[in-house]
């Protein structure tokens, strides 16, 4: 590239979300990137997914589901319209397609297809089962990048807002740092990585809540309207209310100027352990060292213990 002459024109202003808008008109998601939306079963996943997916066609985008997960076309259609989806839109192929390939070579063409199709959001329903449609591991990097070089990096060049779902680790330690599987996951998101938290569990006719946290953003976008002072700091929370006539209004809200993200909060033992050290340790290293403790748990108790000592 010709640095030169990139730089005697106009530099691009970096990606900004502009899918999926909180309450006070910030976005969280990234059109033209691959996004991950990961948690727990039943933690709201595919709802947020949806929602974006809704209000791309009410604003007159184009969208497509890839069902690997097999929720099936009229689970999703009901959930669609439950969300708001416009029937027109999703009656006309031009502005909706609804797809559950069924090898490897049928998503491939689906991916081609895209080119042409154009969609505002791509959502991709898991991770979990498009890498044994490949017959990859989770646990290989090589492995997750070819995948992601023949599916997801092309679906995000057609200018798409690519919603790939994935579950959470199993392990404590894995948890934190992410979904499950090799950590070229998380090093593959060009848009923005949200981990999903239940905070109500959602319930038929009744609705339900999730915390939404920023995992990864790699432009900062996001990061750059929400609260600061957490590792992963609060992006929204994303609420179902349920109606009478079986619709359910989605919103996400945005976090106020000092909202926190509880789960960074340390355990009250830890906290107590860091506050008995006489005299106090006065950086995170000193910490680790006299408690022989990893340094993310120094890290997370002395944040803790700092600010309870400071108000």
């Amino acid at each position: 590239m010709d640095i030169a002459a990139l730089l005697d024109g106009e530099l691009p202003e970096p990606p900004r979300p502009t899918v999926l808008r909180r309450t006070d008109g910030n976005a969280i998601t990234y059109e033209g990137q691959v996004n991950l939306i990961f948690g727990d079963p039943e933690s709201g996943k595919t709802f947020v997914c949806l929602a974006a997916a809704v209000e791309s066609l009410i604003d007159s985008g184009r969208c497509i589901v890839i069902d690997l997960d097999h929720n099936g076309a009229p689970a999703t259609v009901r959930r669609l319209l439950s969300l708001g989806a416009p029937i027109t839109a999703l009656r006309d192929p031009s502005r909706f397609r609804y797809t559950e390939p069924e090898d490897r070579l049928e998503l491939i063409q689906v991916v081609e297809d895209m080119k042409k199709f154009k969609p505002t959001v791509a959502v991709i329903d898991s991770i979990g089962e498009l890498l044994p449609l490949f017959g990859s591991n989770s646990n290989s990097a090589d492995e997750f990048t070819a995948v992601h070089t023949k599916v997801l990096k092309p679906l995000a060049r057609t200018g798409a807002a690519v919603l790939a779902i994935d579950h959470l680790a199993k392990g404590s330690d894995s948890r934190s740092q992410g979904p499950g599987g090799t950590a070229a996951k998380r090093r593959a998101i060009g848009g923005v990585s949200l981990r999903v938290k239940v905070k109500v569990p959602f319930t038929p006719g009744k609705g339900g809540s999730a915390v939404l946290t920023i995992n990864k953003d790699r432009h900062g976008g996001v990061r750059q309207f929400s609260p600061v002072g957490d590792h992963e700091p609060v992006a929204g929370t994303f609420t179902l209310t349920a109606l009478d006539d079986d619709q359910l209004v989605y919103r996400v809200i945005a976090p106020s100027a000092d909202e926190r993200n509880e789960d960074e909060n340390a355990p009250a033992a830890d906290v107590k352990e860091i506050a008995a050290l006489d005299p106090p340790p006065r950086t995170v290293d000193e910490a680790r060292e006299r408690l022989s403790w990893r340094k993310d748990r120094a890290a997370r108790a002395m944040r803790t213990w700092r600010e309870r000592e400071a108000s």
